[in-house]
């Protein structure tokens, strides 16, 4: 497991990580939440070994992360934020040094780098020079060697960072076919990227923990959860629907977004609104585009926890 005590950074009379406290068991993908330098990047360079702790402790599988330092580096792999390399070798060598510094032999050593380089689909670029791969290629490499050889710990800071769509969805179908028996800590601020691969998120600002749930329990703090989101069409007046839907004992408060027909009703506490709606709406005859019960909005939840906090 990883596990922390009180781990705190100061940086002068800066203090970016401040007395954090958390384990992380396997199985479990956390995702790290929080504004431009709340502390997320800090915390994951200590966790690597890359930077000492100010004050706390941090274990890695079992090894502290300064006096058994070596060991502790040896079960994780580490993609830092910009995935730094070496600008003049190619994919392929670059690879291939890894899993020597990794200490792979023989066909473990050629297993692991097929294996790295088929999922995460660098065949096209191995012989380019890694200064003139786009983006999403160099950060594709940086997850290669955090994962070649196979650790039981991965630490990635923003992993989908400069990928288009179709590979920030392949990354994510990657975290989650590799997480059943692996720790997974994954520094973001894609808030959809906590739903598609986190089973658990911690958000934090100005170096403190604010919140530390499942997805679900930290959208189930959203005012929009089990709200009920509808838009109306053809000549299904939004004004009139509005006045209908607020005088349901379901229905708490009625907000109008815009002036495109989308509307939203807030339950009565302990009360669920989807049917009584749809059955009025199905009495009425309106016409809707959209009907649909909310789960919560986690940019709500993380505006709301983090009190709008930046750098």
């Amino acid at each position: 497991m990883i596990e922390t005590n009180g781990l705190t950074k100061h940086f002068g009379s800066l203090v970016a990580v401040d007395d954090l406290t958390f384990r992380v068991e396997p199985g479990e993908v956390l995702g790290f939440l929080g504004p431009n330098g709340a502390g997320k990047s800090t915390t994951m360079k200590m966790l690597a070994g890359f930077v000492a702790p100010t004050a706390g402790s941090a274990r890695v599988c079992g090894f502290d992360i300064e006096a058994q330092s070596i060991d502790a580096r040896r079960c994780l792999g580490y993609l830092p934020e910009g995935a730094p390399n070496y600008p003049e070798m190619t994919p392929a060598t670059f690879l291939r040094f890894v899993a020597d510094v990794r200490g792979l032999t023989g066909s473990t050593r050629q297993t692991r780098l097929d294996e790295v380089i088929g999922r995460l689909h660098l065949e096209s670029v191995l012989h380019q020079t890694v200064e003139t791969l786009s983006k999403g290629y160099k950060r594709r490499l940086g997850l290669a060697q955090a994962l070649i050889h196979d650790p039981q710990v991965l630490i990635l800071d923003e992993p989908t960072d400069g990928l288009d769509p179709n590979q920030k969805h392949e990354v994510r179908q990657l975290i989650n076919a590799i997480s059943k028996n692996k720790i997974i800590i994954i520094s973001t601020h894609i808030l959809e990227e906590v739903d598609a691969v986190c089973s658990r998120a911690i958000i934090i600002a100005h170096g403190k923990i604010l919140a530390d749930d499942t997805p679900d329990n930290l959208e189930a703090r959203s005012r929009f959860h089990n709200a009920v989101s509808l838009r109306v069409a053809g000549d299904t007046g939004i004004d009139r629907v509005r006045d209908a839907v607020q005088a349901l004992a379901e229905v708490a408060s009625v907000e109008i977004h815009n002036e495109e027909g989308q509307l939203t009703a807030f339950p009565t506490p302990g009360k669920q609104p989807l049917a009584a709606i749809s059955n009025l709406a199905s009495a009425q005859g309106w016409e809707l585009a959209e009907l649909h019960l909310e789960s919560g909005r986690m940019d709500e939840v993380f505006r709301t926890v983090t009190g709008g906090a930046t750098s």
